[in-house]
């Protein structure tokens, strides 16, 4: 399964997810409580997140990071590679 986790609210995520095509949930994260456990961001930090990706398997373990990854493709070749 593939998720996608922004610091934008439900309504700009959907626009932004609709615009792109994205076939999987983009989720939001508006306290920046996930981006800050995952490193996409500092505490104190104002602007947009990494785009960064984790391959977490079935028990919630990080198997794979990511950095700098493509949003719009990112998705599609990992799914090639899992």
């Amino acid at each position: 399964m593939i998720l996608g986790i922004s610091f934008d609210n439900e309504k700009d995520n959907s626009a932004f997810s609709n615009k792109f095509g994205f076939t999987f949930p983009l989720l939001s994260d508006t306290d920046r409580k996930i981006g800050l456990a995952y490193g996409a961001t500092e505490p104190g930090a104002t602007g947009n997140a990494k785009r960064i990706a984790y391959v977490i398997d079935p028990q919630g373990k990080i198997k794979e990071a990511h950095e700098k990854v493509d949003a719009r493709t990112y998705p599609q070749e990992q799914l090639k590679t899992l």
